[in-house]
């Protein structure tokens, strides 16, 4: 079926979008300017290049029928683990993580792109899942979540990894995965990274020795604590196959499980991420305790965003990113850039213009007729939205450091890209809405 032009079209998000990677230009051209009035850095320059590109494959992404990749979804997936894999070998170093592969002067993200053949594969496996036991088709989709997360944190990558929870826990909503299952998911996340920073938190903000804290600390004890829940789990299940009716068996379990998944994730999370990456989670809480170090990014950040009160300063007037305190500002900071320069009312209407995007995405998911159209747009609604609050309570200082960039506005090729294909692809299931 051809597929008529304007029809395609949501001008609605394209018009957004448009606007956002123009606000973002404009921005990220502010933070190359310093104290001086002088432009030291090209990323604008970049920037521009890449939106065009952008716009090209969001343009042909639309017109693409998406239906046709659901074919080629077990196969992408595969080369998704395996440029995860080369990547952790043989990629490039950047702010701590080997998660860069270098061309020259050019360099790619493989775990950015990766997010869209993750949400493909996860939505090609539940559409074609739907009538399988419960709880097989939960077990196999926490494997396809836990491959990619496990090879980026292998990187180590945080703040990429915790995007794909999110799209995880949606796709998994919205697939009719049971509730108890999902917040298997949820709470084990929950207590491995609780597990995971309580020992830092305890160091650098609370300042004091606390006794369960100190057991998670010695080896011994910790390990003990994980055999005593795994073998609560175990003598619970057997009571629960032996005894089905009785169901607290199944809570016990459940329960216990989780405990000691959480304490083993948490060790593991400890070999390999960095201190400083941990500490990031918890300083928000108290960006005094380390104001020269992990702090600073948040102090700084709300001094900016606070001196640009309701009209802001004006473009190019900000002192906070001329002054260059603001670290890595025209990335993981840019909306401190533009609440300082344009004040309350610039950040309101960048909230508005997201704002219309998501709605326009749950728009979509609700007049969609496809099952893996719904699945794929369900999953980008969750990537979408988890990179928007996350990244500007951060900089507000009410949630952790994750290094989560601001779609459309951050510098930085891979994750516009990856942004422009996805409204593509949302476009293109808008589309086909009507067809199965």
């Amino acid at each position: 079926m051809k597929v008529n032009f304007f029809k395609a079209f949501d001008y609605f998000i394209f018009f957004s979008v448009l606007i956002l990677v123009t606000t973002g230009i404009f921005f990220i051209y502010s933070s190359g300017i310093n104290s001086e009035g002088l432009n030291v850095s090209n990323e604008f320059i970049k920037q521009i290049i890449w939106a065009c590109i952008g716009i090209v494959l969001m343009i042909f992404m639309t017109f693409v029928d998406y239906r046709r990749l659901n074919r080629f979804a077990p196969f992408l997936y595969l080369f998704l683990v395996l440029i995860l894999i080369y990547t952790k070998i043989f990629g490039k170093y950047v702010n701590g993580a080997r998660s860069w592969l270098g061309f020259g002067g050019f360099g790619i993200q493989p775990s950015e792109f990766c997010k869209i053949i993750y949400i493909m594969f996860l939505a090609w496996y539940f559409e074609r899942t739907s009538n399988e036991k419960e709880f097989k088709r939960f077990f196999i989709s926490v494997l396809i979540f836990l491959v990619p997360l496990g090879l980026i944190l292998l990187q180590p990558d945080l703040g990429t990894a915790s995007v794909y929870i999110p799209i995880f826990l949606i796709m998994s909503f919205v697939a009719g995965v049971p509730l108890r299952y999902i917040f298997l998911v949820l709470l084990g996340g929950s207590f491995t990274i609780l597990f995971a920073v309580l020992p830092i938190w305890q160091k650098e903000i609370a300042h004091a020795s606390y006794f369960f804290i100190n057991i998670l600390l010695n080896p011994t004890f910790s390990l003990l604590l994980i055999i005593t829940f795994g073998l609560i789990c175990f003598v619970s299940i057997l009571g629960y196959i032996f005894f089905p009716n009785k169901r607290y068996y199944y809570w016990i379990a459940y329960v216990s499980g989780i405990i000691a998944a959480s304490l083993i994730f948490s060790k593991l999370c400890g070999m390999f991420l960095k201190d400083y990456q941990i500490k990031r989670l918890i300083v928000f809480i108290d960006p005094s305790s380390d104001p020269r170090g992990a702090g600073w990014n948040i102090i700084q950040s709300k001094i900016a965003i606070g001196s640009g009160s309701l009209f802001g300063q004006g473009f190019l007037e900000g002192t906070q990113s001329h002054y260059r305190f603001l670290p890595q500002q025209s990335t993981d900071f840019i909306f401190s850039i533009l609440a300082e320069e344009l004040g309350f009312l610039g950040g309101l209407f960048v909230y508005f213009l997201y704002f219309i995007i998501l709605m326009r995405i749950i728009n979509i998911i609700k007049n969609t007729s496809n099952t893996f159209g719904f699945y794929i747009a369900s999953g980008i609604l969750g990537m979408f939205f988890f990179h928007f609050i996350v990244n500007v309570g951060m900089v507000m200082g009410i949630m952790p450091i994750t290094g989560i960039p601001l779609l459309f506005l951050s510098y930085g090729g891979s994750s516009l890209l990856t942004a422009m294909l996805c409204v593509g692809m949302l476009m293109s299931i808008n589309s086909h809405k009507f067809e199965f």
